[in-house]
Parts: C-alpha cells; structure tokens; sequence
C-alpha cells in the first residue's frame, strides 16, 4: 500500500464539543498540536483529508446551531466531507462510496471522541477489509464515570482504546509512524 490509497479521517473534530458540560480545556493543546501535524502532514504526502462532522437534530450538534465546523485552531482544507448521524463513519454518511471509488484501502483515524466515533469507526472499517492505523495522540477524549461510580481519566479511557483495538482492528501509531506507511511497523 502507499500513500495514493491512503486516506486521513479527521473524525468529529467540531466545535459542537466546547458547547457539552464535559468538555475539557486539559488534553486540548495536545490533542490540537498532533492533529494538526497529521493533517499538514498528509496534505504534504498527497493523502486526501476527509473530514467528519457529526449531526444531530437538535443541540450542539444540529447544522442550526452553527457549530458543526472545524474545531479552533485546527486548519483542515479537506478533499470531502461527509455529515454522520451514528458512531461509525461509514453509516449513511456517502464515505464508503466515497473511498471506494477513489481505492482507499487504508485509513489513518484521528479525531474527537478516542473511545466513540474513533474507536466504532475503527472497528466498522476493520471489519470492512481497510488496513488501519488508529493516530491514538490525535484523537481527544475527556474523562468519564461508570455505572459503577469509577472516575476514568482521559488517559485511562486512550489506553483502554488502544488495548482493545491494538493488532485486532489497528495498529496503535504515532503521527510520525502514520504519516510513514504501513511498512513501517509501530513501536
């Protein structure tokens, strides 16, 4: 595989996040730094940029409320975009014709929540056929608690993803490591 039928899937990164009561100021500049690297990164490889909006009805996430766009500061000039009304990317949203016509047989994920749309569009596209590699560091997330009443950081919730997904769905890589081919193997 090379980088001509590769694609980047910028997923969910949308402004309708800083308008939820669990959004969180603490992982963003990472999250912003590495995302962008991977963005200008595969615009300088040649591999398209695809960018997701989530939408909903109603709310933060309906077209309405002018907040489905690209999430400050990131510069995304994207090759497509596609609206998504489930987890996984690829329901009823047009990409998977999209990356078929084009013979995108390997994806890059990155994007807004890890262990949602990131980690349900990995495992949908897996299961799909695509090779994947999941750009852990550019995927944000924020902390939540379980049914049982235990905190889970962002960084406990990241490393759950990559456990679950790890040489199962993705190979768990660096921007540096995405941006490098699928030959070379993550660390």
């Amino acid at each position: 595989m090379s980088t001509t039928d590769t694609a980047l899937l910028v997923i969910d990164a949308q402004e309708s996040f800083r308008h939820r009561p669990y959004w969180s100021d603490a992982d963003a500049a990472a999250y912003f730094d590495r995302q962008q690297a991977l963005i200008d990164g595969a615009c300088a490889a040649g591999i398209p940029v695809v960018q997701i909006f989530h939408v909903e009805p109603e709310g933060a996430f309906s077209l309405a409320s002018g907040w489905v766009t690209a999430l400050a500061p990131l510069r995304v000039e994207a090759d497509a975009v596609f609206h998504k009304t489930r987890h996984s990317a690829l329901v009823g949203s047009g990409l998977d014709v999209w990356l078929t016509g084009r013979g995108i047989r390997r994806l890059l994920i990155s994007g807004i929540r890890t262990e949602q749309c990131c980690e349900t569009t990995t495992r949908h596209v897996s299961d799909l056929g695509y090779a994947v590699d999941f750009v852990s560091e550019a995927t944000l997330t924020f902390a939540m608690c379980d049914a049982h009443g235990r905190a889970w950081s962002a960084a406990e919730i990241k490393a759950r993803s990559e456990l679950v997904l790890d040489q199962r769905f993705a190979r768990i890589v660096t921007v540096e490591q995405a941006l490098a081919g699928p030959l070379r193997q993550a660390a």
